[in-house]
């Protein structure tokens, strides 16, 4: 007679969420392995790798690592990994004593920015227009997105139930109509298990639940949603005819990563662009260096258009309030008006300036419980921008 299983089984101790609200993987004293490590951890992920490489030359400009910014990013026990490229010389390279070139790390919601490189292909082929109301695209949204823009989701300009709180309760999961937060999203992005006696969702799934809160935006402020992306990349896929896949596997082609180039999938294989990639360092330098080539690929090949990528850093999207006052969310990316770039959660920046042709990559851990800190970010930007300016 076969043994009964279901009492020695266990769910899964990395996806598991304890009492801290947060998947062992990301709690503060295990979020610097979960980082380098989620493309072992997640439920279901791709790899890709590049047909060509972009060769980089090293040619150290020691007046960055003098920057006393740059000293004091890098010296941090926070800090992980830095390059700063241009052309195809790499200027500055710095690792921590437990990091190294060949190491991916998660690139969180630096991963938004493929779609700029997507969409700027759709509107150049008149596949898309941003100003059409979602439901043009997907008829059976929900009310969170009807009546809004593809461009207001590109531009994190939608207000629906949908919080972006690192700190909000998974479990039990809300009731409809209830408010939707980060937990749930990482449930759909497969970076943690459904709560006990939920079946889980796909990323187009909590799309299509959230609903109208009632709320506006008159002042164009930015209203940072991952669940925007994820919706974004599905109208993509739709209007493209193409499976998200392919398109990704174009951009890894087009940057020359030497590595591998690693992202999560959902429950029903969807890549999640709002946040599931990683790629070492240099790599990330490689693809911030994409966009200062106004997508000109290492063949010569343009994904995406050199004009949207203009269009994104020409004073338009929503406001960045605080201590980022002066920058934009816009298509995708945040942008000065200048440099195009963005940030993930827990500590990670890429900005990348057309005018230079060159791009700053960073990876960083903050170990507080929720990895949040709103002085931090705003540091790395201006050290990047710093940077950029000087060359």
């Amino acid at each position: 007679m076969a043994s009964d299983l279901s009492s020695h089984i266990i769910r899964n101790p990395h996806l598991e969420v304890d009492n801290d609200n947060l998947g062992f993987w990301n709690r503060a004293e295990t979020r610097r392995w979960g980082f380098r490590n989620l493309h072992w951890l997640h439920r279901h992920g791709l790899s890709l790798r590049a047909s060509h490489v972009l060769p980089l030359r090293t040619r150290i400009d020691r007046t960055i690592g003098d920057l006393p910014s740059v000293r004091h990013s890098t010296n941090t026990s926070l800090f992980c990994g830095m390059v700063v490229a241009q052309g195809r010389d790499v200027l500055f390279e710095k690792y921590a004593a437990d990091f190294a070139p060949d190491m991916p790390h998660s690139m969180q919601s630096i991963t938004k920015t493929h779609l700029n490189l997507i969409y700027g292909r759709l509107v150049a082929e008149g596949k898309v227009d941003l100003e059409n109301p979602i439901e043009n695209y997907l008829p059976d949204i929900g009310s969170g997105y009807r009546g809004r823009t593809v461009q207001q989701a590109l531009d994190m300009n939608v207000m629906n139930n949908f919080d972006e709180d690192y700190a909000a309760p998974y479990a039990p999961w809300p009731a409809p109509g209830a408010r939707m937060g980060y937990g749930q999203e990482e449930v759909a992005m497969n970076w943690r298990l459904p709560p006990p006696g939920h079946p889980g969702i796909s990323v187009r799934q909590l799309a299509m639940e959230l609903v109208d809160d009632g709320t506006t935006n008159p002042d164009n402020l930015m209203h940072y949603k991952s669940a925007n992306t994820d919706l974004a990349g599905w109208i993509a896929e739709q209007q493209s005819g193409r499976d998200l896949k392919h398109h990704l596997v174009e951009i890894v082609n087009a940057a020359g990563l030497e590595g591998t180039f690693h992202i999560s999938l959902d429950c029903e294989f969807v890549p999640v662009l709002s946040g599931g990639g990683l790629m070492t360092t240099r790599d990330m330098a490689r693809y911030g260096l994409l966009f200062a080539r106004g997508g000109v690929g290492v063949d010569g090949y343009t994904i995406g258009d050199t004009a949207f990528i203009e269009t994104t850093r020409n004073d338009r999207g929503t406001l960045i309030t605080g201590s980022r006052e002066g920058q934009r969310y816009s298509n995708q990316m945040f942008t000065n008006g200048t440099w195009v770039g963005h940030g993930g959660y827990g500590g990670q920046f890429l900005m990348a300036d057309p005018d230079k042709e060159a791009a700053v990559a960073f990876f960083s851990v903050l170990e507080d419980r929720h990895a949040q800190d709103d002085t931090y970010l705003p540091e790395v930007v201006a050290m990047s921008q710093e940077i950029l300016e000087r060359l």
